[in-house]
């Protein structure tokens, strides 16, 4: 069974750049038609959808994101990232690392990130 575990800073400064680090066991990012996310959600909110790393690479972004978001992987590692740039106190949420395929649907515990000076 696939396991997902998100790690990273738990608070950052308004205006820099938040990177999570999604350690993937037992499976590999690479296997086909794996799709890596990440999603967030914020105090009182729902889930937001942020992006998408395929099992060929290939990326997808939420609009609302995409000129701050970057997701890449590490396929050596076995590990998938996320960037974001220019954090506002809004960005303010657990963010998830998610693994789907078909059915298969695995969530990591999370991480709290908080925006803030």
């Amino acid at each position: 069974q696939v396991q997902l575990q998100e790690s990273g800073p738990g608070l950052v400064k308004p205006s820099q750049t938040l990177s999570l680090t999604c350690t993937v066991s037992g499976g590999s990012i690479t296997t086909n038609y794996y799709a890596w996310s990440w999603i967030r959600q914020p105090p009182g909110k729902g889930l937001e959808w942020m992006g998408v790393i395929a099992y060929d690479g290939s990326t997808y972004y939420s609009p609302s994101l995409k000129s701050r978001t970057s997701i890449s992987r590490d396929n050596a590692k076995n590990t998938v990232y996320l960037q974001m740039n220019s954090l506002k106190p809004e960005d303010t949420a657990v963010y998830y690392c998610n693994a789907m395929l078909g059915r298969d649907d695995y969530w990591g515990q999370g991480i709290q990130v908080t925006v803030s000076s």
